[in-house]
């Protein structure tokens, strides 16, 4: 009795690690990777703008991020970049160096390619959508749970956002969600 109990908890971990292992997640890369990928291999950009501070970026990752839907179809459609707001070095893009900043208490400062990206409303969790060429098309602000989240990321991703508004896209948008 003992051993078959064994032998069913060994099967039901092992199916259990397998199915962990099997789940999706996002593919994280920096921007500078996104930009050298988009020139040999042409796709779309999704910028995650955050903070370590911030509780909702956290939230984001802990929930909407992980969502096996969501980081499948984010994987396929998107180069998918983590960009720290306050990150103190400095990244050369298009021509033009940008430079993280400490604030003259002491404390770190948005990074001007932060700045630039969110068009100076520096607010957290903020996402950047950027085309092939990494032109940005749209900043969304806020936390989003995975049912809102996704119908932006297909707008996006399937490229609706050239041929109609947002508004036209939702009312055909079919869930993928459970």
């Amino acid at each position: 009795m003992k051993k078959a109990l064994i032998i069913t908890l060994f099967a039901m971990f092992g199916l259990r690690t397998l199915a962990q292992e099997k789940q999706e997640t996002i593919h994280w890369i920096n921007f500078e990777e996104a930009v050298e990928h988009c020139a040999t291999e042409p796709k779309m950009v999704f910028i995650d703008v955050y903070t370590d501070w911030c509780g909702w970026c956290k939230r984001m990752d802990q929930t909407t991020f992980v969502n096996p839907v969501i980081a499948k179809y984010m994987n396929e459609h998107f180069y998918c970049v983590k960009f720290d707001a306050e990150r103190q070095d400095t990244i050369t893009f298009k021509g033009q160096q940008f430079a993280g900043r400490m604030r003259p208490d002491g404390r770190r400062g948005s990074h001007q390619l932060a700045q630039a990206l969110l068009r100076g409303k520096m607010s957290y969790p903020s996402y950047v959508i950027m085309n092939e060429q990494i032109q940005a098309l749209q900043v969304i602000g806020g936390y989003q749970e995975a049912k809102q989240f996704e119908p932006m990321i297909h707008y996006f991703g399937d490229e609706a956002y050239k041929a109609m508004s947002g508004e036209d896209f939702l009312k055909d948008f079919r869930s993928e969600l459970e």
